[in-house]
């Protein structure tokens, strides 16, 4: 009996050794990890609950309850890779398998590395660090970055400026020789690069928690345990080998940028037939952005407030009556991909010379002016909104819609618009899809309606932090007025304008503040009221990142997965353009009579068909082609010089993205404890030795 005695005693004072490790180690877990109170003990694959002490949370009882308390999964939004024909930019894991290393926070250039790790980098410190790594010849810096955590700051903060594009965006589609201007001031070019280690941005929440996990690494005393962050961002790209956009479509580890633009017209189009047809005024916005980070894309400055200005302008010009008897007919379009090539505008145009089924009833020719809406969110600087007109070169038929402009402006009376000429000093027209249709053709007549003069007003260009935050409602509805009335009077061609019909065009404020709300904001994000009329949201959330193009773009009018901005910018402009005079009848697709839609279709109880000239336009670069279930690259036309410029970008798949937190220890420390149970079994095996030999002699002596 004492003999057992002894063998229980020298198992506990294992037992207690491990215990005390296991509850050391918990003890440096992230707080919001820590939610179980209990004792753990683990002998390959053995698993020994204790039970909570009082007052504490609840026992673990299973294996994904142990997952829950032992790793913290953190809020963030990935960088990815992304192809074109020469290379490769973004972020992925190095390799394969996940990466995993301490979380160290990154406070100022001149910070050392004594071994990889996880950089918790200031947001203000973003721009510098990123030029540095790719500059530097540092190895300490270069080697040792095994994953970068980017700091949110809130809404906007302090910082004054932060743009990851180019000072000149997409300069090689410019119809102007000089690509040297400095559109974007604020522009790093970061986004362009190519980064052999993940990279994620944190949510507000994420940061302040990562911020103490990193105060908790600086601070521990023993030199043992460590907080590290896992990346989980294993692109396809990286483990095929394929590093440009010929070699991933043809192994199929990437699909190609893309998705739906939209066009409508005002009145609906009476037949098919592009005959007899009126002249073209084309007034055209872009519905997507770009970011460093791909779902944090939002724009709202550049490009949605002109999306959103053009969407209300078509909702003033809707109340008119009798707009078939203006001499030009009106046609709205919303492009989509123009961040990645302007894809959307090229398309369309592509579109128009084939007579494809998506433009039917227009064609290029039939094209008179362009006014284009670009970024219209920023113009109020003291009393009064001040826009400025973009034209190339100074053709007479460009001062046409300069005049519109101008005498839009002058109709308005107090509400005090003011429109200015761009300087002369600019190479031309700023980075716009109007740059699609001057490369396509030099002596149309266009302009693009800005909130600058010759740098974008936009700090924030192409950052997450082109929020809502950096635009103003007023400006946007002052914009919306301007198009709609310059529309109106450009519609005319030349013939007395009617006074009383222009002033009673009048924009919906209420509407752009809704707008906003849906296209820019989780709350209520495309669950708002007005969306939901329409559409089905996949996600509350908005994200104007252009995403990639599935399959067999044929079925055109009715795609199976456009993004949610297309379907609801295709519904509302159905609805907006409709002929009120129109069918009707409830519909879940497809109406029955040539020349109806049905709006709404989406929504529980079904849409409802109405006449209307609304269509999709796939956007997608005209370098490819889907056949045989792929993809494939074509040739460069001689002919066509954007189609030459086109880089081509397709995005990596990949299988799962995550990032989470949990503690570890140093192998020195595990090699301590080996040692000291190692001991503690020699003690105990001596100690069972001496007491067997004791008993031996007692029971002897008795």
């Amino acid at each position: 009996m004492r003999k057992q005695t002894l063998q229980v005693q020298a198992c506990m004072q294992l037992l207690t050794s491990f215990d005390a490790t296991a509850n050391a180690t918990r003890d440096d877990l992230p707080e919001e990890a820590m939610r179980n109170d209990q004792s753990l003990h683990a002998f390959h694959g053995l698993t020994i609950f204790r039970s909570s002490r009082p007052g504490g949370g609840a026992t673990l009882e299973s294996v994904p309850d142990l997952v829950k308390a032992m790793y913290l999964n953190i809020e963030s939004s990935p960088c990815v890779r992304l192809l074109n024909l020469s290379g490769e930019i973004g972020c992925s894991n190095p390799g394969s398998e996940k990466v995993i290393a301490p979380i160290v926070r990154f406070r100022k250039s001149s910070d050392q590395l004594i071994q990889p790790s996880t950089i918790l980098l200031p947001l203000d410190q973003m721009s510098d660090f990123f030029l540095r790594y790719m500059v530097s010849n540092d190895p300490e810096l270069y080697q040792k970055v095994a994953g970068v955590l980017i700091e949110s700051n809130g809404v906007n903060g302090d910082l004054q400026e932060l743009s990851p594009d180019r000072k000149f965006p997409q300069d090689d589609f410019a119809p102007y020789s000089n690509h040297s201007h400095d559109w974007n001031l604020a522009g790093s070019g970061i986004m362009w690069n190519r980064y052999n280690f993940p990279v994620f941005l944190l949510s507000e929440e994420s940061t302040k928690t990562l911020q103490k996990i990193s105060e908790k690494n600086e601070k521990t005393s023993n030199g043992y345990r460590a907080n590290v962050a896992e990346f989980d961002l294993v692109m396809q790209t990286t483990k095929a080998q394929t590093h440009d956009s010929a070699s991933c479509l043809k192994e199929q580890s990437c699909l190609p940028l893309g998705g739906h633009s939209v066009w409508a017209s005002l009145p609906p189009l009476k037949n098919g037939s592009t005959e007899h047809q009126k002249p073209l005024i084309l007034a055209i916005a872009s519905q997507d952005s770009a970011s460093f980070f791909r779902d944090r894309s939002l724009g709202s400055d550049s490009p949605i407030s002109g999306l959103i200005a053009l969407l209300t302008a078509v909702d003033a010009l809707s109340h008119i009556h009798d707009l078939s008897n203006l001499k030009k007919q009106l046609v709205f379009a919303v492009f989509n991909g123009e961040a990645w090539g302007y894809l959307g505008s090229r398309k369309f145009l592509q579109e128009l010379d084939e007579g494809a089924a998506s433009v039917n009833g227009i064609s290029s020719l039939m094209i008179d002016q362009v006014l284009e809406i670009g970024s219209v969110g920023k113009a109020i600087l003291e009393e009064y909104p001040s826009f400025y007109v973009h034209a190339e070169g100074n053709s007479s038929t460009s001062k046409t819609i300069l005049d519109a402009l101008q005498s839009a402006s002058k109709s308005l009376g107090s509400d005090n618009v003011k429109v200015k000429q761009a300087a002369s000093s600019n190479p031309g027209v700023p980075p716009s899809s109007l740059m699609s249709f001057i490369r396509k053709n030099t002596s149309t007549s266009g302009v693009v309606l800005e909130d600058f003069d010759s740098h974008f007003s936009n700090r924030f260009y192409h950052s997450y932090l082109d929020n809502p935050v950096n635009i103003n409602s007023s400006s946007i509805a002052a914009a919306a007025a301007l198009v709609a009335r310059s529309l109106y009077i450009l519609a005319n061609d030349g013939s007395v304008v009617d006074l009383i019909t222009l002033n009673t065009i009048k924009v919906n404020v209420s509407l752009v503040e809704e707008l906003i709300g849906c296209l820019l904001t989780c709350n209520p994000g495309l669950s708002c009221g007005l969306a939901k009329r329409f559409i089905s949201p996949s996600n509350s959330c908005p994200s104007h990142y252009v995403g990639v193009f599935l399959d067999d773009p044929s079925g055109t009018q009715f795609p199976s997965y456009a993004d949610d901005t297309s379907r609801f910018v295709w519904n509302f402009l159905a609805d907006r353009t409709s002929n009120l005079a129109g069918n009707k009848s409830s519909c879940t697709g497809k109406c029955a009579d040539e020349g109806e839609v049905c709006v709404g279709a989406e929504v529980e109880g079904g849409g409802r068909c109405v006449v209307s000239t609304t269509r999709y336009v796939p956007a997608y670069s005209t370098r490819v082609k889907f056949e045989n279930n792929a993809w494939h690259i074509l040739p460069a036309n001689s002919s066509d010089p954007m189609g030459a410029a086109d880089p081509v970008w397709t995005e990596s798949y990949w299988n799962t993205i995550g990032l989470r937190v949990y503690a570890v220890q140093d192998s020195a420390y595990d090699w301590l404890i080996l040692l000291a149970g190692l001991i503690i079994t020699a003690a105990s095996y001596c100690a069972v030795q001496f007491g067997t030999t004791y008993i031996s002699k007692v029971v002897k002596h008795d």
